[in-house]
């Protein structure tokens, strides 16, 4: 079914703790480093340094766009909160598979957190006394200082939901109304791509499932299902992370 889901443009508001912000920015790369020391080998790393990138894609109004919503995991019960690296990527993973499977650009979230409870290396410190809109913000970091998006974007063309092209996306739509714009619901990647209603639109604005972005994504013990590896978001850090993880097995 079709439900509305309020599509507004993102204001650019200063963090009200922006000390805070720019040790967890160190804080968080650390941790998205060792996380990724663990789970990829060092091939990843090599291969994506010398990796050589095609001119960055050109997104335009002929394009198509699948947004989920302006965090990880939100609308849901984490809109205040975060979960661990772990499962942030497996949620995020989740929502660029469907971008795949509809032949969509992705509206990738401009930040993303990782809860320091879910971190035993005591690399990120929980932030007492302040305001859950605080300590999200403490918590988390820029998505473009964790992955390299031109690097993602040649498997599966992304925005990110604060560029300007983005902006140009969601004023365009508004203006088009029911033919620019869907808000859906419970309705499956089959349903949006068989439907030519929802396929012939300029932006698809699905609310995921409560529970978490992979949720979506239930068939996971398929493994044709699977079009992105565990390894995709690991092997597109950024390239300051992938030098120094370079520099860690040297």
């Amino acid at each position: 079914m079709a439900t509305p889901k309020a599509l507004k443009l993102k204001p650019r508001i200063r963090s009200p703790i922006p000390v805070m912000i720019l040790g967890c920015i160190t804080a968080i790369a650390l941790l998205f480093l060792f996380s990724s020391l663990n789970s990829t080998n060092r091939f990843w790393f090599s291969s994506a340094k010398t990796h050589l990138k095609k001119k960055a894609r050109e997104h335009s109004l002929h394009d198509k766009y699948l947004y989920w919503g302006d965090r990880i995991d939100c609308p849901g019960k984490h809109c205040d909160s975060c979960e661990g690296l772990g499962h942030q990527e497996s949620s995020l993973r989740c929502a660029l598979e469907e971008a795949i499977f509809l032949n969509r650009t992705f509206v990738m979230p401009s930040r993303m957190c990782i809860n320091p409870n879910h971190n035993n290396k005591g690399i990120l410190h929980k932030v007492d006394n302040v305001t859950a809109e605080e300590r999200w913000a403490a918590s988390s970091c820029t998505m473009d200082s964790l992955y390299d998006i031109d690097l993602i974007s040649e498997t599966v063309p992304v925005i990110l939901d604060n560029s300007d092209a983005w902006h140009l996306i969601l004023s365009t739509s508004m203006k088009l109304g029911d033919r620019g714009v869907a808000h859906v619901e419970g309705l499956t990647r089959v349903d949006l791509k068989e439907d030519s209603h929802y396929s012939n639109l300029l932006l698809i604005n699905r609310t995921a499932s409560p529970l978490s972005w992979f949720a979506e994504c239930k068939d996971r013990k398929n493994h044709s299902a699977i079009i992105l590896p565990y390894s995709f978001l690991p092997s597109m850090a950024a390239e300051k992370l992938r030098i120094a993880a370079d520099q860690v097995h040297d």
